[in-house]
């Protein structure tokens, strides 16, 4: 969801990075991750001006095996 709302703003891994505080290499390790710090991803949806935490609410909804296909879902 990172990398593509990311894509989405035509934003570049490096503006990303600086704005995180963090290296283009870690950047990259981010896009990868099952699971993520909720401290990071609030510092990520400050950086890019989208909150994750609705995205991750909506997907959870009311099924909660909802965040569980999500996440098979970036494992391809």
């Amino acid at each position: 969801m990172i990398r593509d709302e990311l894509r989405r703003q035509e934003r570049s891994v490096a503006w990303f990075a600086r704005k995180i505080c963090c290296s283009r290499t870690h950047a990259y390790k981010i896009f990868e991750k099952d699971n993520i710090d909720i401290l990071l991803l609030a510092r990520i949806s400050r950086a890019l001006g989208h909150n994750f935490f609705d995205d991750l609410s909506r997907t959870i909804g009311t099924h909660p095996s909802g965040l569980q296909k999500q996440e098979h879902k970036h494992e391809h």
